[in-house]
């Protein structure tokens, strides 16, 4: 049984870290979007709200960035460490695939 945890366990986290990497790409798209509807938009209004959107976005992704760096799942500052992350989780992902 104690296996079984610590199996359960382990695949528990490397879960999280493929929910919080896909956060992360969700968050950056949506700054991105929200930036460029700002540009598009005619309306006062509408360009007031996306911008306040857009801090959110920023706000947003400052927080799962912090939360990716305290538990060790995104280097922006060590490629070869970051590589490695990026190849364990895209494993992952085709592990949980394949069930």
């Amino acid at each position: 049984m104690d296996k079984l945890f610590e199996i359960l366990g382990s695949a528990r986290e490397i879960t999280d870290q493929v929910i919080v990497t896909d956060l992360l790409v969700t968050v950056k798209t949506a700054i991105i979007n929200t930036a460029k509807a700002i540009n598009e938009t005619g309306n006062e209004q509408l360009r007031t709200d996306l911008k306040r959107k857009l801090h959110e976005h920023i706000d947003q992704h400052e927080r799962v960035f912090s939360y990716m760096m305290e538990h060790g799942y995104y280097y922006p500052q060590g490629p070869t460490q970051q590589l490695r992350v990026l190849n364990e989780t895209a494993e992952t992902v085709l592990t949980l695939n394949r069930d």
